[in-house]
C-alpha cells in the first residue's frame, strides 16, 4: 500500500504550542527529577501495554498496565502542577504559562457538570503533551513503541468522547446546547482524523486502512488556508464520511443522520443568505453533493425506520435512483438533470411537509424557481378567471 500520507502540523493551534513548550521542558536534561520519574513510567507503561497486547491479553497482565498507566498520568500531572502552578501563583509565570494553565483547568472543570467528557479528556490532554516530549527525544526505538500505545490509547478515548456526546443528543436538549454538542462532535472528529488516524494509517501493516485513503487525502486539502463557509460546510461532510467507516458503534447512525441534517440545513441557509450568483450556484452544487451522500452512504444503510411509510418512501426514491443510474453511461447531461430532478422534488416535499415551513419559504421558492428552469415544473401564472353565471338572491330571515 502506498504511504505517502503526511502527518498534519498543526503548529498555529494553541494546543500545540502548549504542548511543543511543556512538552521540551520534560526533557531530562532540562529538567530534574519529576521528568526522569515521568520517563521510568512511560518505560514502564510501554513495557507493561506491549506484554498485555502479546501476551493474549492475560487479565493479570491487564490489571498490571492498568496501573503503570494510572502512575504515568499521575506523574504527568504532578508535573504540571508542581511547575507551571507554582510560576502563576508566585506572579513569575509567562503570559503563556498562565494561559497554558487556564487551558488545563478547562479541561479539569468539566468534572464537576461533565464527569465522563472529563476523564476522557484529561487523559488525552496529559497523553498528547507527554507525546510532543517523545518526539522531541528523537528516539526512533522509543517513538515506534509509544506510537503503537499512543495510537491505540488514543482510538479508545476518542471513540469514548463521541460515545458520550451521541448520548447527549438522545437527551431532550435545546436548540443551543445541540449546537454545541454538534461542534463538539465535528471537532473531535477533525483531531481524530488530522492527528491520530495518520498515525495508524503509517503502522497499518494489514491494510486495514486502504480505503480511507483517499478521503482522507480529500480531507488534507481543506487543512491549509482560511475556509470559507461553503468549504468548512464540505470538510464537515468529509468527516462524517470517515465517521462511517472509522466509528459506527461510538457515533451510531442516528446521530450521524441528525448531523447530515444538519449540514442539509446550513447549505440551504447558505444558498439563500449568499448574494454573488457564482457563490450561490456552488452552494447549490454542494447542497446536490450532500443529498446524495446522504441518501446513499447513510439512509441506504438504515434498518431501523421511525414510521413504515418513510421507508416506503426510500424504497421508492432508491428504485428510482437506480433507473437514473442507467442514464450516466448515455447521456451525462440528461443523468445529472434527472438526479437533481429526484433530489429536489424529494427535499422539496420534506419541507413543504415540515411543520417550520415559514421557515423554508424562500428556499422552497428558489426550488420552484430552478425546477422551472430544467422544465422539470410549470411556471402556473397568478390569474383567476371565473367561470359560470351569479345572480343576486334575496335571503330570508
Amino acid at each position: 500500500m502506498e504511504r505517502g500520507l503526511r502527518v498534519l502540523e498543526t503548529d498555529k493551534t494553541f494546543f500545540k504550542k502548549l504542548t511543543n513548550t511543556i512538552g521540551k521542558l520534560f526533557v531530562p536534561t532540562k529538567v530534574g527529577f519529576n521528568s526522569v520519574m515521568i520517563s521510568i513510567k512511560r518505560n514502564n507503561l510501554i513495557k507493561a501495554y506491549l506484554n498485555y497486547e502479546e501476551g493474549n491479553k492475560d487479565e493479570d497482565l491487564r490489571k498490571k498496565y492498568e496501573d503503570t498507566y494510572s502512575l504515568y498520568l499521575e506523574s504527568i500531572d504532578k508535573y504540571i502542577m508542581d511547575s507551571i502552578y507554582k510560576k502563576v501563583k508566585s506572579d513569575t509565570a509567562t503570559q503563556f504559562e498562565r494561559e497554558a494553565l487556564a487551558n488545563y483547568y478547562e479541561v479539569t472543570h468539566l468534572k464537576e457538570t461533565q464527569y465522563l467528557e472529563y476523564k476522557y479528556r484529561k487523559q488525552k490532554y496529559l497523553i498528547d503533551i507527554d507525546y510532543e516530549t517523545v518526539k522531541n527525544l528523537n528516539k526512533e526505538k522509543l517513538r515506534y513503541k509509544y506510537d503503537i500505545f499512543y495510537a491505540a490509547k488514543m482510538d479508545s478515548l476518542y471513540k469514548g468522547l463521541l460515545k458520550h456526546y451521541s448520548v447527549q443528543l438522545a437527551d431532550n436538549l435545546v436548540a443551543k446546547d445541540k449546537e454545541q454538542i454538534y461542534d463538539k462532535i465535528f471537532s473531535t472528529l477533525e483531531d481524530y482524523i488530522g492527528t491520530i488516524l495518520p498515525i495508524k494509517i503509517k503502522n497499518d501493516e494489514n491494510e486495514n486502512y486502504k480505503e480511507i485513503i483517499e478521503q482522507y487525502e480529500n480531507y488534507e486539502g481543506y487543512t491549509i488556508g482560511r475556509l470559507e463557509q461553503k468549504e468548512l460546510i464540505e470538510k464537515k461532510a468529509v468527516l462524517l464520511g470517515i465517521s462511517r467507516q472509522l466509528f459506527t458503534h461510538s457515533l451510531p447512525l442516528i446521530v450521524a443522520e441528525q448531523c447530515y441534517i444538519k449540514l442539509l440545513k446550513e447549505t440551504r441557509d447558505l444558498i439563500v443568505d449568499t448574494k454573488i450568483e457564482q457563490k450561490r450556484k456552488a452552494a447549490y452544487g454542494l447542497l446536490i453533493n450532500l443529498i446524495e451522500e446522504y441518501n446513499i452512504r447513510l439512509l441506504s444503510t438504515k434498518i431501523y425506520w421511525d414510521k413504515p411509510s418513510n421507508r416506503d418512501e426510500y424504497k421508492k426514491f432508491w428504485n428510482e435512483y437506480k433507473d437514473i443510474q442507467k442514464l450516466k453511461e448515455e447521456s451525462k447531461q440528461a443523468y445529472e438533470e434527472q438526479k437533481e430532478v429526484l433530489f429536489i422534488r424529494g427535499d422539496l416535499k420534506k419541507l413543504q411537509e415540515s411543520k417550520n415551513i415559514l421557515r423554508y419559504e424562500k428556499i422552497i421558492k428558489f426550488y420552484k424557481t430552478r425546477l422551472v428552469e430544467i422544465g422539470a415544473m410549470k411556471n402556473l401564472k397568478n390569474t383567476y378567471k371565473t367561470l359560470g353565471h351569479y345572480t343576486k338572491q334575496k335571503q330570508t330571515a
